[in-house]
């Protein structure tokens, strides 16, 4: 007898938080109702064989397990060569990391032996639009192989190996947020997630009347382009500079620093935006050559980035950004939950999701479509039922979220063909919730 075994994961919206959780800010996430599936039928070699089936095409690529469990590609650093030399196509990356992550990095779960499999994989979670289908693809795929191997992993389990396995067989340098929220969502509830790192405080259920609509820019966005980078790391640097200004303990180690920070626990979005106005902000530097930076610091506390010698960094503002950020954050969800009964406080969550945009403007992370979307929700406002717009994920295109009425919908449609006509851009609307992959369930099928 053969037994199937098939996994399904959402993409997300980020409502509020983005590109702050690898400072710990808090980040409300919406998962919804496009997702990605991975059956996994058994084999008798010892091979794994993986074909796509997403986005109308066909690709295909296979792997020797032994070369995984024990072999040439038995590292995180062979695998990631074997993946820079594109020996597998670039979505590959993310299967195969998440293959490594859970019968190599994490064998000790496994219920029986590592053996052969083909993984079929097939989604309607769009790539490049900034909902996240790199996470839905490493979730369903981890998801499905843990179950063929009677694996011992919580969703949460589930979430943090994807993300090791994006960072350092993929080489993207993703938060937490999107992983977790692939694989803990709830329909038509915010993840409220604290990332220090991946802390869930709860799902925040959207008050009847209410929703959060998205609509893709049709700019493309990966969080393994160089602006997202480029800030992460000038995030860092800033929290190195924060550390020495407060008189913090540091120690090199290699490459990198390692701080003793009882105040804040290594996390920017634990200092207040009064202190840091009041005693770092004005300290750092606007922009600031690696180079220099390595000189006087020696290093990051970053284990996924590194110091460029020769690019200039916005330390300033990609420091301020997760500070000021975790503060919007935290407010919108104390006036959602207020939302039901006082509607008022739409407005003021809508300025918060504004000032979110510009500060992402601010560290270089904008775009044109993106504005301008932003600028036809502001500009149709809550006479129709629109409050609140904002960039998500890593910025530099993707997708806008927008805070409206339930009954919006056709403005928020309005408002995509409007955009479509002036650009050429198609702009897909993300108008639904769905499941995560811990409340689709694994479906097993025996023949």
């Amino acid at each position: 007898m053969t037994t199937t075994f098939t996994a399904r994961a959402p993409g997300r919206l980020d409502v509020m938080g983005g590109i702050a959780d690898y400072s710990g800010s808090l980040v409300l996430q919406l998962p919804l109702d496009v997702r990605t599936t991975a059956t996994l039928l058994p084999r008798t070699d010892r091979v794994i064989d993986v074909i796509s089936e997403r986005g109308g095409g066909r690709d295909h690529f296979s792997i020797g397990l032994d070369a995984l469990l024990t072999g040439t590609l038995s590292t995180p650093e062979l695998l990631r060569q074997h993946v820079v030399e594109r020996r597998v196509p670039g979505w590959g990356a993310y299967v195969i990391g998440a293959a490594y992550a859970c019968l190599v990095r994490n064998a000790t779960r496994l219920g029986r032996p590592a053996r052969g499999f083909q993984l079929r994989i097939s989604s309607d979670v769009p790539a490049g639009k900034g909902v996240s289908s790199s996470a839905a693809l490493e979730v369903a795929c981890f998801a499905a192989i843990a179950a063929a191997h009677d694996a011992d992993f919580t969703p949460q389990d589930v979430a943090t190996a994807c993300q090791w396995a994006e960072n350092h067989v993929a080489g993207a340098p993703c938060g937490i947020m999107d992983q977790v929220t692939s694989a803990c969502g709830r329909r038509d509830h915010l993840l409220r997630l604290r990332c220090q790192p991946d802390i869930i405080e709860g799902h925040v259920a959207i008050p009847s009347g209410w929703r959060f609509y998205g609509i893709d820019s049709g700019i493309r966005h990966a969080v393994s382009g160089a602006d997202y980078g480029t800030v992460r790391t000038a995030a860092f640097m800033g929290y190195r500079m924060v550390a020495a200004l407060a008189g913090l303990h540091a120690e090199q180690d290699g490459d990198r620093v390692r701080i003793h920070d009882p105040h804040w626990h290594g996390y920017l979005a634990n200092i207040t935006p009064s202190e840091f106005a009041s005693r770092f902000e004005h300290d750092l530097p606007v922009e600031l050559l690696g180079a220099d930076f390595l000189d006087a610091h020696g290093g990051i506390t970053d284990d996924v980035t590194r110091v460029a010698p020769d690019r200039a960094y916005p330390v300033r503002q990609a420091t301020a950004h997760p500070v000021r950020e975790n503060a919007r954050v935290e407010r919108f969800a104390e006036l959602l939950a207020k939302l039901a009964h006082e509607p008022d406080a739409a407005a003021e969550m809508g300025e918060l999701m504004y000032a979110s945009h510009a500060s992402y403007g601010a560290c270089g992370l904008g775009s044109d479509g993106t504005d301008r979307l932003v600028d036809l929700v502001r500009g149709a406002g809550s006479e129709r039922g629109l409050f609140g717009a904002k960039i998500t994920g890593g910025g530099s295109g993707g997708t806008v979220a927008i805070l409206g009425t339930s009954a919006a919908e056709a403005h928020v449609r309005e408002i995509a063909r409007r955009y479509s006509a002036e650009s050429g851009r198609a702009a897909e609307i993300f108008a639904s919730s769905g499941d995560g992959m811990d409340e689709l369930g694994i479906e097993r099928i025996a023949s």
